[in-house]
């Protein structure tokens, strides 16, 4: 009987280590999640998951390059054995987030949203493709994130567009170790308005005491009815000692270039864990609801991982 090769961290950190020699400054995670938008909005209108036509401006030119050669990434994949399947199952669980999300923030314009706030903005595009924020004279987006990322994606934007657009606020912000509420209120940002503030793949890489705290600064300074929405992986993923080989990937791959998790919430706790904060009508989405959703005719056979769930919920 043949044996199964097994795969190391090694092997997976350098088959993808050519992706990412030319991400510049910022973060790496932004770089591979805006491949992850890249590669599904090539896809045919009917087919992709979510679409983001200023995706291919934030990744590398390798990415790019695989991105024309979906043989060679596909047998960049299958030297992984049987984690490439399940790191095909987290990136498509990434472009459903990407999806979920987009909906979530068409639905609450649509409900009369006033104000987007995007936290960790990394390379987000929503400011700028999604109809609402840049058609509205009133509507301001602030996108906060680390200076180094976000001094990168002001360049980017600049190329793309030739300025920086009005609506848009850029806030520095150190989550880390910095006050929310201070930066926001000095950036224009007005605590009467209904407001969204996303957290998309954000919370997992701060310390738990720095979660705790940019939710305290959301709650006492936003109005009733305002909204959260972000992902989270299971404490268990975070601490490394998870069930499930994918988990232990995550874990490893992540402090492997740099970025490693921090915080995550224990199965069935997310809506305990938002309620002592200060939410309620909190929702829980998991791996199943979002392959339901999305994933189903020309899609149905795409795997998703169970690890990666979303909440949203509003300030009481």
């Amino acid at each position: 009987m043949k044996m199964q090769k097994q795969i190391g961290m090694t092997e997976i950190y350098e088959s993808s280590k050519g992706l990412l020699e030319n991400a510049g400054p910022g973060s790496k995670t932004a770089v591979i999640v805006a491949g992850h938008r890249f590669d599904e909005s090539q896809k045919p209108e009917d087919e992709r998951i979510c679409y983001d036509p200023y995706a291919v401006h934030f990744v590398t030119p390798e990415i790019r390059e695989l991105n024309k050669d979906p043989l060679k990434a596909k047998a960049m994949l299958e030297s992984l054995g049987n984690v490439g399947i399940l790191l095909l199952g987290m990136g498509n669980s990434t472009r459903a987030r990407v999806r979920y999300f987009d909906d979530f923030v068409k639905a609450s314009i649509d409900k009369g949203l006033e104000q987007l706030v995007i936290l960790g903005a990394g390379y987000d595009t929503r400011a700028y493709r999604i109809e609402g924020p840049h058609d509205r004279g009133n509507f301001k987006v602030f996108e906060v994130d680390h200076p180094t990322t976000q001094g990168a994606k002001k360049e980017k934007i600049k190329e793309i567009f030739g300025e920086l657009p009005d609506h848009v606020m850029y806030v520095p912000v150190d989550l880390r170790t910095e006050i929310l509420g201070e930066r926001l209120l000095g950036s224009g940002y007005d605590r009467s308005k209904q407001t969204l503030f996303i957290m998309e793949g954000l919370l997992m890489y701060l310390p738990p005491k720095a979660v705790d705290e940019i939710l305290s600064s959301i709650v006492n300074n936003s109005a009733k009815g305002c909204s959260i929405i972000f992902d989270y992986y299971p404490e268990s993923v975070v601490n490394g000692n998870s069930e499930l080989e994918v988990g232990r990937i995550t874990h490893d791959y992540l402090a492997k270039i740099g970025e490693p998790l921090l915080f995550g919430i224990r199965d069935g706790m997310v809506e305990e864990f938002l309620r002592k904060r200060g939410f309620s009508e909190i929702c829980n989405v998991t791996s199943e609801d979002y392959k339901n959703a999305y994933f189903y005719g020309k899609n149905e056979n795409r795997p998703v991982s169970s690890l990666l769930s979303f909440a949203h919920a509003e300030v009481k």
